[in-house]
């Protein structure tokens, strides 16, 4: 790898969970109203049997990880289970008001946060009402989050019974001196007895989060991670960039940029691991993604259906993504909408009968063209705008944009068409920039993202 390459693009980058991306959005002039407003139309835009997707934020956490950039509350205190479950369930029944009668569920994803912070008892509570007003998909996804720590068989049971069958655990490294800067505790043999605890009642699939550019690892400790990794053989790994926020998070000033890899080290970093995952038999997802030659997610890549959205690669592209919970984003394809980010501003919106969105954004005909030129580049590593319902004045701004990437060797430019190279892969948030109308029209002036290497 070109370390000049590596110095020369590792900028702040969005990751592109959305476009135009959550800083972009509108908080002064857009309420409720709108949100509701631009519901009523997706809804009858799109087939009542493509089904819906529903994320739930659940942002509790006993202790604070310090790589940690989800908004989240610590707290020993488990009274606050009740009445956050409650407004959830208040909140699903606002949604039920503007749906049609018993939707269809494709997904139902539990993140946080901690979602094992929360009982087996409330967990079935919450989940139970919101599927009793509804029809479940033959083939839904149902999964969650889990600290390794802290998830008790009778979660495993419980959530399975409920027609749960995916599990991401998250493990970041196994390393104990990496462990202990970030705050984030988990033995080896924990990560064991749950996966195979997993598969044994039923799950039949598990994902494990690692990160690289953690402080004070290096490729020995990546190494030595991943080789404990494939011995467990989850299904899915998902391989994160950490993202070094203390502006927003100040629990990451626990350590300093110093005990940080380099730009060069952390890429070495990703780039060893990637090999070891690609050499044990895993194929490359998207960004940042691995998955084994027979997993969904994986299949969806050779089949050209992998979808990105909030909660990540997602093998179902519903239309309409329903985000419950604090902080949790909305999707219906035309609309963004945000939550409130603290539990009580959401509690106490709930209680006063409002839906509790803070922020969104209505999107342009030239904001969806844009849109899908990069979930294309996310999710395909290629896009096209032969089509001219494909084409726009942002498009094509964009294209002059990426110029110094083709001569970079990051992409290759054809007839109407865009292909990310090998050497682009890790680049890919800064081709994605290239195209984004909004970061290049408003330029901001102070730190919003996470670097892109």
């Amino acid at each position: 790898m070109n370390n000049h390459l590596v110095n020369k693009y590792n900028v702040q980058a969005p990751r592109y969970t959305s476009y135009p991306t959550v800083p972009f959005w509108n908080e002064s002039n857009f309420d409720n109203t709108d949100w509701q407003k631009s519901m009523i139309k997706a809804l009858s835009l799109y087939n009542d049997n493509e089904g819906i997707s529903i994320y739930i934020h659940l942002p509790y956490c006993e202790s604070l990880c310090t790589y940690c950039a989800c908004n989240t509350r610590i707290t020993i205190n488990h009274k606050v289970e009740e009445p956050y479950i409650n407004a959830l369930i208040k909140e699903w029944q606002l949604y039920l008001k503007l749906l049609p009668q018993h939707p269809l569920i494709n997904e139902i994803h539990l993140g946080g946060g901690t979602p094992t912070f929360f009982s087996p008892e409330n967990l079935k509570k919450l989940i139970q009402t919101i599927t009793s007003y509804t029809t479940i998909a033959n083939k839904a996804h149902f999964s969650f989050e889990a600290h390794p720590a802290n998830t008790t068989v009778q979660h495993l049971e419980t959530l399975f019974d409920l027609g749960f069958t995916r599990l991401s655990l998250g493990i970041q490294d196994f390393n104990e001196k990496v462990q202990n800067a970030i705050n984030r505790h988990q033995t080896y043999e924990q990560v064991y007895n749950i996966t195979q605890l997993a598969k044994k009642i039923g799950y039949t699939s598990v994902n494990y989060d690692l990160i690289y550019g953690l402080p004070f690892q290096t490729e020995k400790i990546i190494s030595e991670t991943i080789q404990k990794v494939i011995e467990l053989k989850p299904d899915r790994i998902a391989f994160y960039a950490y993202a070094h926020v203390p502006w927003i998070k100040p629990g990451q000033r626990r350590y300093n940029e110093h005990d940080l890899p380099k730009n060069e080290e952390k890429l070495k970093i990703y780039l060893t691991g990637k090999k070891l995952l690609l050499e044990a038999g895993y194929r490359e997802v998207g960004m940042d993604h691995f998955a084994l030659p027979n997993d969904e997610l994986f299949m969806a890549k050779l089949n050209n259906t992998l979808h990105r959205n909030f909660m990540g690669y997602t093998t179902l592209r519903s239309k309409l993504l329903i985000g419950l919970g604090s902080s949790s984003i909305s999707d219906v394809g035309i609309a963004f909408a945000q939550n409130h980010k603290t539990p009580e501003t959401y509690i106490k919106t709930l209680q006063q009968g409002i839906l509790p969105v803070t922020k969104g954004y209505i999107l342009s005909v030239e904001d969806l063209i844009i849109r899908q030129h990069i979930l294309n580049i996310m999710c395909k590593h290629e896009t096209s705008w032969l089509k001219p319902q494909m084409q726009c004045k942002a498009l094509f701004d964009g294209l002059f944009r990426l110029a110094e990437l083709k001569k970079d060797g990051l992409i290759d430019l054809m007839y109407y068409k865009l292909k990310v190279t090998e050497e682009g892969k890790p680049f890919i948030r800064n081709i994605c920039m290239a195209l984004d109308a909004k970061l290049n029209e408003l330029k901001p002036d102070k730190k919003i993202f996470s670097l892109a290497v």
